[in-house]
């Protein structure tokens, strides 16, 4: 029998975790606030596919059969008969708290409940729940069906059995995982962009150099696919704002305190690709 899996937020990553759990056999219901974002999010999906489909990496009929595993609704209640729950929404704690504290009184005692999130503490989203050792980050990136990754993330009472479902169902669908042991803000992967992103913005704020020869310097000098400042604007200057801003609060630390000019960015909207504009011009 497929196991089913409900994924909150149909977003880039809510619809990209979908995508590579259908693939892989699990019954998925995405779930989203309006029709609208479900419609954009399944067309996204459907675009992915065709896309693996037209290179030879999927057959025709198993994207169909992925496509046909997914249903979607505005209904949270839809997560009831979860057995994995993953939230993929905005990078808000309040957000994040409310859907949790929600989804505690709708799923299974048995239900694994993981959050996306890039910077947030899993211990801070678990506090809002009667079930905190069932609580697990699962960080996987983006794009979801072409990236390997998956961050998992120990909350301060996540229990080994947790963790163990969660790497079962991220190896599951074709990530490898590394293990977050220590539950600080931003884990290892985002402490470390953020930690690049802020020092190449600084040095871009302050004319030491051109956003291209950044760039250019860590892709040639370490060997990086994408500079940092590109990889701002891939992801959106406001989300790393956002993370950066995370990691900062939490942790006091200057080399995470976002420099002036990507606050400007954001409040001026260029925000990277997705607005035409960051960094570079699209």
């Amino acid at each position: 029998m497929a196991r089913k899996l409900a994924v909150i937020g149909a977003g880039l990553m809510g619809s990209g975790i979908a995508q590579v759990s259908a693939q892989a056999g699990w019954d998925v219901v995405l779930r989203d606030v309006t029709d609208e974002a479900l419609r954009r999010g399944t067309d996204a999906i459907r675009a992915s596919y065709d896309k693996f489909v037209a290179k030879g990496k999927l057959d025709a009929e198993a994207a169909e059969q992925a496509l046909a595993r997914i249903t979607t609704t505005t209904e949270l209640e839809a997560a009831a008969d979860a057995d994995v729950v993953v939230e993929a929404v905005f990078e808000k704690i309040e957000v994040k708290r409310d859907i949790f504290r929600t989804l505690d009184g709708l799923v299974k005692d048995d239900t694994i409940l993981a959050s996306n999130t890039s910077a947030i503490p899993i211990t801070k989203i678990a506090a809002a729940t009667e079930r905190p050792e069932r609580v697990v980050g699962t960080h996987f990136f983006s794009p979801v069906p072409m990236m390997q990754l998956c961050e998992l993330v120990r909350g301060y009472k996540t229990s080994d059995e947790t963790l163990a479902a969660a790497r079962e169902f991220a190896e599951g669908v074709g990530k490898t995982c590394i293990v977050v042991n220590r539950d600080v803000a931003g884990f290892v992967t985002t402490r470390l962009i953020s930690a690049l992103v802020v020092e190449a913005a600084k040095l871009y704020e302050s004319g030491v150099a051109t956003a291209e020869d950044i760039d250019i310097a860590c892709k040639l000098g370490f060997g990086h696919a994408m500079g940092p400042l590109a990889t701002a604007d891939l992801t959106g200057v406001d989300i790393l704002l956002h993370a950066t801003e995370n990691i900062y609060t939490e942790s006091q630390d200057e080399k995470f305190a976002p420099p002036e000019i990507m606050r400007r960015m954001v409040d001026a909207g260029d925000i990277g690709r997705k607005s035409g504009g960051g960094f570079y011009r699209y």
